[in-house]
């Protein structure tokens, strides 16, 4: 089984990445450590920002072919969405815009964990909402959601885990259900 990861954010530093990383280490060392997984980082698909000018004069990049191409050969997806004022990065909106131009539904129905972290007790909860909410319309089948916040009082940055137990519990519920539902699809298929 394969799984993409990914912070939807194109910050090196970005927190983000470190949860993107701690559910992936909980899948390989307690879940399935059979299980691939492909963590991806933003800035590889960086591309001019979206127009149709853009796309009717030269076409969708291969950066948004690569990104669309690479969630079509998973089995499942971790995103960690970053909140910038409430709502998506550019760079995660801007990949997104281009891919949907291939397919709407640019998570081709793969089950997905949607997570999120900031530095406020937020926990940007806002953009993790909104990418919830819209995911079915774009091919997301969410099987758990969780946001981290404020993440220094939630987050051991050295040890790269959840220092909060409820936090830590809950996330791997969700990650044991991401896993079922990709080890069922891929034997139905």
């Amino acid at each position: 089984m394969k799984i993409l990861a990914f912070a939807a954010t194109n910050s090196r530093q970005s927190i983000n990445k470190r949860v993107v990383q701690a559910a992936s280490d909980i899948i390989t060392s307690d879940l399935d450590p059979n299980t691939e997984i492909e963590i991806i980082d933003l800035n590889d698909y960086e591309m001019p920002i979206y127009s149709i000018d853009r796309e009717t004069e030269g076409g969708i990049p291969e950066e948004a072919r690569r990104f669309h191409e690479k969630i079509g050969t998973a089995d499942a997806l971790i995103v960690s969405y970053a909140e910038h004022n409430g709502t998506y990065t550019t760079a995660f909106k801007n990949v997104f815009d281009w891919a949907s131009r291939i397919n709407m539904k640019v998570f081709q129905d793969k089950p997905q964990v949607a997570l999120s972290a900031s530095m406020g007790p937020g926990g940007a909860a806002s953009v993790l909402k909104t990418a919830v909410g819209s995911a079915g319309f774009f091919g997301a089948d969410i099987r758990g959601s969780l946001s981290i916040g404020p993440f220094t009082e939630k987050f051991d940055t050295e040890a790269g885990k959840l220092v909060d137990e409820s936090l830590e519990q809950y996330l791997r519920e969700i990650l044991s259900e991401l896993v079922s539902a990709a080890q069922g699809a891929k034997r139905a298929a």
